[in-house]
């Protein structure tokens, strides 16, 4: 299996290689006037504001008496709207059949499919965290071109655990299996040579109602970090049980994909151990939600993981905000705001999509609607401090100074 990756490894390799100018290259000067703007999540907003963007970054935001409008900006009113920085989602999943042969699928199907599932929520980063690579490369390579409007893509490899199938996989699937630490290591050694941003981990793998997870062996996982982490690659992992979440602890594995439903709250040791290596966490509570079994085992499952966001949370672990979109068609970003407004604020949701993720994967001038900061900014049609269902509720996406979304 190795072999056959380390012979596609060239053919990625060439495809990161030519990712192309950059959305910047493409982006307009643009005037965002009117709107109210929140700066970052814990500023105060600033009304009746300006923001410029020129060269894909922010060039002036102030009063509409203190901004100078360029003549030749174009001029987006954005009154009775609020201007945020564009949203991170941490947990993407670049696997339907639209996605098959990005590299020369048409791009008109592909530009439609990511508003319906991405920009259209107010997607400017992405983290693709189990796809072909192959497909997903070639995507990320031609939005960097500007052949199709969409998000900064960041893409990673997966590894799972021996006999560790998951039972919502196609079968057929050949997938990346580790058995021994040499095995883990050499498989992220070759997902770096492709041009990947990092690493996927099943540190537990659900293998059917009534079967035991197949769970990973910590030191299979480390081996995987280790490499990882010399290469200043992120390590993401998918826990499924307790045991998985110990497995993230022992290998020094960075982000837990997911919460761990039908399990209680993490223990104290846990969460000390999350606290002292800085582990985050990306929820995803409306996959929970929406499983297919009844309504009180749905409950009961998003009311565990809601409780696992609350703990986390409140022993100050970065949450990132996470779908799983891609996985499920749950394009809708409304419910995930509405079950973790359960035990965050408004203004805590707001951070776990942009600042939190930005500082998480040091993006230094990304999760701010500050002066010289990135130009990625969604606009809303409503004040998210007000009602956070309004986050879901967005006017425009802009990345890097170019529209890459507007409300028809």
């Amino acid at each position: 299996m190795i072999g056959n990756l380390l012979r596609t490894a060239l053919f990625h390799f060439i495809l990161a290689a030519t990712a192309g100018i950059g959305a910047a290259a493409n982006a307009q000067t643009l005037a965002l006037v009117g709107g109210k703007v929140y700066a970052s999540p814990d500023a105060a907003p600033l009304d009746d504001a300006v923001v410029v963007t020129a060269a894909g970054v922010i060039a002036a935001i102030g009063s509409r008496s203190d901004v100078q409008i360029p003549s030749d900006a174009r001029v987006i009113d954005c009154a009775g709207k609020t201007v945020v920085a564009g949203f991170w989602n941490s947990h993407v999943h670049f696997t339907q059949a639209v996605w098959k042969n990005t590299g020369s699928a048409p791009a008109a199907p592909l530009q439609e499919h990511m508003r319906e599932m991405l920009t259209r929520w107010g997607f400017t980063t992405v983290w693709d965290i189990g796809s072909d690579g192959r497909d997903t490369l070639a995507l990320r390579r031609r939005v960097n071109a500007g052949e199709v409007a969409g998000p900064d893509i960041h893409s990673v490899g997966s590894i799972f655990p021996k006999d560790g199938h998951p039972a919502y996989l196609p079968p057929e699937i050949k997938l990346p299996e580790a058995s021994a630490p040499d095995e883990a290591a050499q498989l992220v050694r070759t997902y770096i040579g492709f041009g990947l941003d990092g690493v996927k981990l099943f540190t537990g793998s659900f293998k059917g109602s009534g079967k035991p997870v197949v769970n990973m062996d910590p030191a299979i996982a480390k081996a995987a970090v280790d490499v990882a982490h010399a290469a200043g690659k992120p390590v993401f992992a998918h826990p499924q049980n307790m045991a998985g979440v110990e497995a993230v602890i022992a290998a020094g594995v960075d982000i837990m994909a997911h919460t761990v439903p039908g399990e209680s709250v993490y223990s104290p040791e846990q969460l000390a151990r999350f606290k002292q290596q800085g582990i985050a966490l990306v929820p995803t509570l409306s996959l929970f939600a929406k499983l297919p079994v009844a309504p009180d085992i749905a409950a009961r499952l998003v009311a565990t993981t809601v409780n696992q966001v609350k703990v986390f949370s409140d022993n100050g672990g970065p949450v990132l905000f996470g779908t799983d979109v891609g996985f499920t068609t749950i394009y809708d970003t409304t419910l995930e705001y509405e079950l973790m407004h359960r035990v965050l604020s408004a203004r805590q949701i707001l951070a776990s999509l942009t600042t939190n993720p930005a500082q998480y994967f040091k993006a230094a001038k990304k999760g701010r609607v500050e002066k010289g900061f990135d130009a990625d900014l969604a606009v809303l049609d409503g004040d998210p401090v007000a009602d956070v269902r309004n986050l879901a509720k967005v006017a425009y996406t802009i990345r890097a100074g170019q529209v890459i979304y507007q409300k028809p």
